[in-house]
Parts: structure tokens; C-alpha cells; sequence
């Protein structure tokens, strides 16, 4: 049951950031594009045969597929807690390993087609292609396999989920035992303030920060991986063709975009978390 609310709580706060956040994710997804040309003095990005920068609804439904990582991360660490030391490092690290290969495995196809709906960039007056369009051109294009480019890149990714995991149940172990070091009495405290909360956001934005900045590449391999009429073919070959071509700076591309647009949304995603958890508890 508390894994239900959870999940219910994540997918509700998950779309709300993600709606709120779309538009950095077109320009971050442009920017890692290996097509794209950003013109400063114009102030606007623009393809290289000079189309126009696509207009993307907000995200939908299929968002909430989210939660899919969500719900895996909580019932595993469930489970591993009876396992390993309650709540150790080894529980945190194992839980966001197979949460993330769990998400990455059932949702690769539709972030595919999020991918390049994105670069969809058409003339002016064109119609734009919608995605039961793109679905099909995937599939007559590449057959099933399509769906499931850049799923390599995916899964170097997990080392992302599992050092920001890390990261913040460290920092709010930290957060609850120094509250606990202020109370003089011995007595536990279990009731939380607006302060506490606001401790656990700060905890997610550094978590994700440090996490992002140092596992950064894959999302720009990935990008490049799920491109149509790409020549990037594998992990390992899109990462040499990168550096050898555009040099090592390439491979953060769109970086400032994606923590502009991550870190609020963690923050505001993993308070939500620990709220409920909070009031379920209670």
C-alpha cells in the first residue's frame, strides 16, 4: 500500500515538473544534437540547412511512465534492507542499479520517440510529424531494433542514478543525525518541520548536481545514438567519433540546459517523496 501512494505521489509530481520543464528538455536534447548550430548573436538555435527550431507539445500521459523507476527503487530497497545493513550503501547502490535497468528496458522506446519528435525540425509551413508518424518511420526504417537505440548509452547512465542515490540518502543520514545531536533529552524525534524538508531538497539539487556533472556523456551519446540516418552505431564508437571530431567539450553540450532544468525538479520530486512517506508513516 505505501509503495502505491508512492508511486501515485511520483507520477503527480513527476508530470507537474515535467510539464513545467519541457521546453528546456527540447533545448537540451537540440544542443546535444550533432546537427545543431547555436547562433549567440541571434540569439536563437537553428538547424544546419536552416530549419526552424520545432514547437513540442507539453508531455502527456506516457510521462507517468516515470514511475516505473520510482516504484522498482522502493521495492527493491524493500527487499534488499533484509538482505544487507538496513539503509546502507550497498542497499542504496543495488536499489538504484536495478531500478534503473528496470526503467531503462520498459521505457527506452517511447524516450526514442520523445528524442526525435524533438529534432524534428521541418521549413516553415510544414507539417510537423506527430508520433504515431514517427512511430512507423522507425519501424519501417529500422524494425523493432530501432526502438531501442541508444539503450547502451541508457544503461552507462545508471552509474548517474546510483551516485545521486548515494549522494542524498548520505547528505539526509547527515541532515537526521544532526537533528538528533540537538536534542539534549536522548528523546527521538520523529516530527518533521518545514525545515527538514527544505534540508531534503537542498540534499537532492547537490546529489544531482554532483551526479549529473560527472555522468553527463551518456546523454549526449544517447542523443546522438537515437538520431535518424545517424552514424553513430554503438556506445563505444559514438564516444571515440565524438572526442575525435568535436573534441572532448562536445560531450557536454546542452549541460548547463539539463541542470537549469533537473535539479529544480529533483528537488521539488524527491521533497514530494519524502513527504508522503512522511504522512503515511505518521
Amino acid at each position: 500500500m505505501v509503495l502505491l501512494y508512492d508511486t501515485v505521489f511520483y507520477i503527480c509530481g513527476g508530470t507537474v515538473g515535467a510539464i513545467l520543464t519541457c521546453p528546456l528538455e527540447v533545448v537540451k536534447t537540440r544542443l546535444q544534437s550533432s546537427s545543431i548550430t547555436l547562433c549567440i548573436s541571434e540569439v536563437h538555435l537553428s538547424t544546419v540547412n536552416g530549419a526552424s527550431v520545432a514547437r513540442v507539445a507539453p508531455p502527456g500521459p506516457l510521462h507517468c511512465l516515470r514511475a516505473i523507476y520510482f516504484a522498482a527503487y522502493s521495492s527493491s530497497k524493500e527487499r534488499l534492507n533484509c538482505v544487507f545493513e538496513p539503509d546502507s550503501t550497498q542497499v542504496h547502490m543495488t536499489s538504484a542499479g536495478i531500478a534503473g535497468f528496470t526503467a531503462i528496458t520498459a521505457t527506452n522506446p517511447i524516450w526514442l520517440i520523445k528524442t526525435r519528435l524533438q529534432l524534428d525540425a521541418r521549413k516553415r509551413g510544414e507539417r510537423r510529424m506527430n508520433a504515431f508518424e514517427c512511430v512507423r518511420r522507425v519501424y519501417q526504417t529500422d524494425g523493432l531494433r530501432g526502438f531501442y537505440r541508444g539503450m547502451s548509452a541508457s544503461y552507462a547512465g545508471i552509474s548517474e542514478t546510483v551516485i545521486h542515490f548515494v549522494i542524498y540518502e548520505s547528505i539526509k543520514r547527515r541532515l537526521l543525525e544532526a537533528k538528533a545531536a540537538t536534542h539534549m533529552d536522548g528523546a527521538e524525534d520523529t516530527a518533521k518541520d518545514a525545515s527538514d524538508f527544505v534540508g531534503m531538497m537542498l540534499a537532492a539539487a547537490t546529489s544531482k548536481t554532483c551526479a549529473t556533472s560527472i555522468a553527463y556523456p551518456h546523454e549526449v551519446l544517447r542523443t546522438r545514438l537515437r538520431e535518424e540516418g545517424t552514424k553513430y552505431r554503438s556506445f563505444f564508437q559514438s564516444l571515440s567519433l565524438v572526442i575525435r571530431e568535436e573534441s572532448y567539450r562536445a560531450l557536454y553540450r546542452g549541460l548547463t540546459t539539463h541542470l537549469v532544468r533537473q535539479i529544480p525538479n529533483t528537488a521539488v520530486m524527491m521533497c514530494t517523496y519524502e513527504f508522503v512517506v512522511y504522512l503515511l508513516e505518521g
